[in-house]
């Protein structure tokens, strides 16, 4: 493999790792118990939410990397969606996520968990930015999938024009829609939503870095001239 390969297949893998972590991560995601927070497993809730605060954002910036150089209406309608998606999700996390965790590992502490119930709820069941959609109500992790989706189209549209093949850019296109499915970023929306993501992710950009190799082979052998040989007639 040449120096150009290795670093193609090295960014494609950078580019495709935020989304790859997140799908991992969500695999782990717990399921309350009939929306009952206080039976979850608290501590891999915990861990789970502080990491989805980081790596929703980098899922995002993972899609948006892809557009780098190009223009036009699709590509800044994708970079402004993905934009939205990790700010929806990121504030939908920390509340619905971080703060539950965090009141339901008080609960056990105080060693009368009951108590806390009402506040825990307060916050779950919130329509804006609680866990729990509501129909007719724009709540954050609603508008964060809407955007997601949008945001991929976009990006696989603009793709496709800049000459990128069907399959990578359909499952890019297809990705995005795993959360407004299934309805969930746990599994299994989240790890087939980001792990699709991954996959085009790294496909496109190992498609855009043997394109760009092609193209500088071309223009360097275009480039190349080669002199005649001059041949000097002395008389004699």
């Amino acid at each position: 493999m040449d120096p150009h390969e290795q670093r193609t297949l090295a960014k494609a893998a950078l580019v495709a790792l935020a989304p790859l972590l997140l799908a991992l991560l969500e695999l782990f995601h717990p399921h309350p118990h009939a929306d009952d927070l206080l039976a979850v497993q608290v501590n891999t809730w915990l861990f789970v939410h502080y990491a989805q605060i980081v790596l929703f954002p980098l899922a995002a910036l993972a899609v948006v990397s892809l557009l780098r150089g190009m223009t036009g209406l699709t590509a800044m309608a994708s970079r402004a969606a993905l934009f939205v998606f990790a700010i929806c999700f990121v504030a939908f996390d920390t509340a619905a996520g971080v703060a539950t965790g965090i009141l339901v590992q008080a609960a056990h502490a105080s060693g009368h968990p009951e108590t806390w119930r009402a506040a825990i709820d307060a916050i779950w069941l919130h329509p804006i930015v609680g866990g729990v959609r509501q129909d007719h109500i724009p709540s954050l992790s609603m508008i964060g999938a809407a955007t997601l989706s949008i945001g991929t189209v976009a990006a696989a549209v603009t793709l496709k024009h800049a000459g990128r093949s069907w399959p990578p850019v359909l499952l890019l296109g297809v990705s995005g829609f795993g959360l407004e499915v299934f309805n969930t970023h746990s599994w299994p929306g989240g790890p087939l939503t980001f792990g699709g993501i991954a996959v085009a992710a790294a496909w496109l950009e190992w498609q855009a870095g043997r394109a760009t190799a092609a193209n500088t082979v071309a223009i360097t052998r275009n480039a190349t001239v080669i002199p005649r040989p001059v041949v000097e007639r002395r008389r004699g």
